[in-house]
């Protein structure tokens, strides 16, 4: 019978394909993702992340894409290591449609979540070398007709954020910036503001965050889940909020403008 588990399979068969089986002799200056954000939504949630990945002082990558779709209702970002980040996501994507395929139905949200946890505790090895990946996972709660924020250490371990959620370097701005804008009742137009706000709030403050980039014309990427499923933003779209999102900070100094 086959095993419903991709990871546990891959773990039995070919446990040298895994990200983390790979521990470095020495430390590795490698790129590392930076600030990932969600925010809740009456009916949804909408997640969006910065494009920067550093390389020590330097900058490694301006338009690196860090918010990917896990499947039709959830979406996943990351920070830290990105070569391991990209490959753990895709083996949660790989790991969430192989579950279908075998069982004819998909996991619960929190199903899905503790999945992801599980990988993050096998990445354990590297992070103790300094090669750490966070995640930041959301979706969309079918049975509770919701969205919803998942969290997680970088030794395992998940917790359910309330509201908004953000990790990386440049959590502790975003976060704060959050936390005066989100009100109860959001719009999705209005979550998708907050989340570029603060993700500009975060720039500000940590080098290693890139906001909205009108010269290069890179802005962050967002995406939303809804009952209709995933949904990313197109570039045009997200222009047009990094663009409204500059002009009210330069021509009106001192803060947010009315979401």
């Amino acid at each position: 019978m086959a095993d419903s588990s991709f990871l546990r399979h891959l773990s039995t068969e070919a446990p040298h394909l895994l990200p983390w089986h790979q521990v470095p002799r020495r430390k590795v200056n490698a790129p590392h993702g930076t600030t990932v954000l969600a925010v809740v939504f009456d009916g949804g949630v909408v997640m969006a992340g910065d494009r920067r990945a550093t390389a020590g002082n330097l900058i490694a990558q301006r338009d690196l894409e860090k918010v990917r779709q896990a499947d039709e209702y959830s979406v996943v970002a990351f920070a830290g290591t990105v070569g391991i980040a990209v490959e753990l996501v895709r083996l949660f994507q790989v790991e969430l449609e192989h579950y279908e395929k075998i069982e004819g139905v998909s996991l619960t949200l929190e199903g899905k979540a503790n999945q992801l946890n599980s990988m993050v505790r096998g990445n354990f090895g590297l992070a103790q070398q300094g090669l750490a990946v966070v995640p930041l996972y959301a979706g969309f709660d079918q049975t509770r007709g919701e969205g919803r924020i998942f969290g997680y250490e970088i030794i395992g371990g998940r917790t359910e954020e309330k509201n908004y959620a953000a990790v990386g370097s440049g959590s502790i701005f975003a976060t704060s910036s959050l936390k005066k804008l989100f009100r109860p009742g959001f719009t999705e137009a209005q979550a998708v503001r907050a989340c570029v706000e603060a993700l500009y709030d975060a720039a500000d403050e940590d080098t290693a965050t890139g906001g909205p980039d009108l010269t290069r014309n890179i802005f962050p990427v967002v995406a939303v889940v809804t009952a209709d499923g995933y949904r990313r933003y197109a570039d045009e779209e997200s222009a047009t909020i990094g663009h409204t999102v500059v002009t009210a900070r330069t021509t009106t100094p001192g803060g947010p403008q009315s979401l």
